[in-house]
This record gives C-alpha cells, structure tokens and sequence, in this order.
C-alpha cells in the first residue's frame, strides 16, 4: 500500500507522466475464435495481503484467509514482528496450511527502520525470506526520491538481484502527489514503473486511480512483465484509498476479463483498506466480496467486457 506524503521541502516537480493509449487488439494475442467465455478458471491464484486486515495482526490475516477460501498471502512486512518472523510465518503456513505468495518488502515510510535501514539490505532478506518459505514474488516500491545513492542504482540493482534467484522482484507502480493544482513525484527514477526497465511489475488499481491512468491500457503495455496485480478500487481522488472492487471507478472487472483471456498466470492479491471497519463481522464481509469479486469475473469474462476491451 502508499507511503505517506513527502514531505514538502522534499518535494520535485515530476516529470510529465508517460503518455499510455488503450492497447491495441494486438497487445493482447487471443487464440482465433477465442469464446466470449472462459469454461475452465486460469490458474492464477487470489491471495490476501495481510495489510487488508489492518490493525489486525498477521497471524489474524491468515486465520481470515483460510477460513474465507482464499489461495495463499501475501505478507506485507510492516512492525508487527511476526510478519518479519520466518519461522513464525512458516508456522502460521503449517498451521492453517495456507501458502504465502509473494513478500512485500519493507518500503513504507512507517516501515523505514523495518530489518535495518539499507534498502537494499532489505531486499535481500525479502529475497531469502520468500526462497526459504517459496513465495515466487518480492513486491517493491520504487525508491523515495531521498534515497539519492539507492535511486541512483535501483534499476540496474533490481535487475542483477533478478539475475540471482528464481524469485521475481516485481516493481509496484505508484503515483505522483497533487496539490494545489500542482503534481510533485515522491519516487525516483519515476513513480510509474512503464519506461524502466524491470523483468517483472506490480500493477495496483488503487493506486491507478490516484495517478489517473488506465489499468487496461497499462496491463496491454506491460504485457508479459505484468506478474502480479494488487486488486482494489479507488474513486480518483488524491488519496490512496484501496476500497473493495467494485465500489469505485476503476475498472476492476474488465481488467479481471482481460488477464482471464489472457491466461494469467501470475498472482492476484486482495489488497483493501479495513481499517475503519467497527467490528470483525465487518471486515470479514468486506474480504468475502473483495473476493467473491475478484473470482468471479476472473474465471467468467463477460461478451461485454470482451468487447470493450477488444472492440
């Protein structure tokens, strides 16, 4: 999920956002004749991001997980320190024999001082913590501005760690910062993950609908570097809100249809914001539709949805 805001004596002007059309018919290759619908699930699995039930504790998320019938976790490593604990999340795993799917490196601004403060220090646990417990998937932020050495090398860095482990290290995009009609950018070398050259990308639909761009059309560019989609909505206003999908404006469900022709076979996480939820019941109602939302439009694309993607 976002970081604060930067600071404001730390702010730059962005450089202008990369101009991203709808994907031509071509972006995406489907079988000729494909059918308007999918008769069998793409193997892809739903995950939990255990910051979905925030404040709750990890140890809650999986509990949460499994007993929703979600396919695994992913563990965002923040100050609770079970989620920095891996053998403590191996024992949740045996527990509720539930796998965890990726690890969301410490790259929060309240997460700075999480396993050390060198960046890349944290990346490399991130990296050992997923081989040891076999989550294919480290999800990173790209650097704060700030970070002038770490920036400076992230993208070169990125890749030679790549070059190390089975493990994908997929960069999540994020959005440039507005205020008073002005946008200043909090990450280097771009909050948007298109014009760098990555392996492997997070795409997160709440934080498209801050930085106001399309998901479809960045999904059809990012093509097969798309491994890994943080589920949630947003209403296109400046603040990062992660609601359930399907409450917002982004197009949660056509993007579902277009990974689901496209046979996706990354992972795709759940990742909302609980917090002000006033009980337990609450939460939990809100993570069976964030899934139920996400499964069904993932296993049945709609003609309709077809067609405005493709048509």
């Amino acid at each position: 999920m976002a970081a604060a805001q930067v600071p404001p004596e730390r702010a730059v002007p962005a450089p202008a956002a990369p101009a991203v059309a709808r994907p031509p018919r071509s972006a995406v290759v489907l079988p000729r004749g494909a059918p308007a619908r999918v008769p069998t699930p793409p193997s892809a699995r739903v995950a939990l991001s255990t910051a979905s039930t925030y404040p709750e504790s990890t140890a809650s998320a999986f509990e949460m997980a499994a007993r929703l019938g979600y396919d695994g976790v992913e563990i965002m490593v923040w100050t609770d320190p079970v989620s920095q604990d891996s053998e403590a999340l191996r024992r949740l795993v045996d527990y509720h024999g539930i796998p965890i799917l990726a690890i969301h490196a410490p790259c929060l601004l309240l997460t700075q001082r999480v396993w050390g403060t060198d960046p890349w220090a944290k990346l490399v646990r991130a990296r050992t913590v997923a081989e040891t417990l076999g989550a294919p998937t480290v999800v990173v932020h790209p650097p704060f501005r700030w970070q002038r050495d770490y920036a400076r090398e992230f993208v070169t860095g990125i890749e030679r760690m790549a070059g190390e482990t089975a493990v994908r290290f997929a960069v999540e995009n994020m959005f440039p910062l507005r205020a008073r009609g002005r946008e200043v950018s909090a990450y280097a070398p771009d909050w948007s993950p298109v014009e760098d050259d990555y392996a492997h990308v997070t795409l997160d639909l709440s934080h498209t609908s801050v930085s106001r761009s399309d998901p479809i059309a960045l999904a059809g560019v990012l093509g097969e570097r798309l491994v890994h989609v943080h589920m949630a909505d947003g209403l296109g206003s400046a603040k990062d809100e992660h609601l359930v999908p399907g409450r917002g404006t982004q197009p949660c469900a056509e993007l579902l249809e277009l990974l689901a022709v496209g046979s996706f076979d990354g992972t795709i996480v759940v990742e909302i914001n609980t917090r002000r939820a006033e009980s337990r019941a609450q939460r939990e109602a809100d993570l069976a539709e964030a899934l139920a939302f996400t499964r069904l439009h993932f296993a049945a694309p709609s003609a309709a949805g077809l067609h405005h993607t493709y048509g």
